[in-house]
């Protein structure tokens, strides 16, 4: 085989891990927003339903030993959730994944864009390599994001919301 071939073949490579990379780093982004509204959706009614509790059990209305046990069980409902999915560390760990998939995706590019055009072979072979374990190592490292939210982030980045702006005047 030749030499040009050879290159054709890996730069065709490291742009399939680029994309993986792209998809996964938005993919985790948009479920680190999941995630963290998730912590806002439960937590501020959780804080706000335990403030009425105090109040509600303070008052001298004749229910309020009614209203004072609902809300109190709705906080409980709600703190035992927000335990159970800890959306706030769910939320960090997809921001984590991110950014490790945005530096997989900008050194690939890096890789087939600078050091590919030596048209050095073994270099690049065992660069590839590298940048292939990589992606093995965060793909067993961190959580999936849900099909739903990997669909979505396919259609925007089909859409070119993920494209550099050099990139667009070429």
């Amino acid at each position: 085989m030749i030499n040009g071939e050879t290159t054709e073949k890996i730069i065709k490579e490291l742009k399939r891990i680029e994309e993986d990379a792209l998809c996964s780093s938005k993919s985790h982004f948009n479920a680190a927003q999941i995630w963290a509204n998730w912590h806002l959706w439960l937590g501020i009614p959780a804080t706000v339903l335990s403030a009425i509790a105090g109040v509600s059990a303070l008052s001298q209305f004749d229910y309020h030993d009614i209203v004072a046990g609902i809300l109190a069980i709705l906080v409980a409902g709600i703190t035992v959730l927000i335990t159970f999915l800890n959306p706030n560390e769910r939320a960090e760990i997809h921001i984590n994944a991110g950014n490790a998939y945005d530096q997989l995706r900008n050194n690939t590019r890096i890789v087939y864009e600078i050091d590919a055009e030596s048209g050095v072979i073994t270099p690049l072979t065992e660069k590839l390599k590298q940048l292939n374990n990589k992606r093995s190592e965060l793909n067993s490292q961190f959580p999936r994001p849900s099909i739903r939210t990997f669909e979505k982030i396919r259609k925007e980045i089909e859409r070119g919301e993920a494209e550099y702006t050099v990139d667009k005047n070429e």
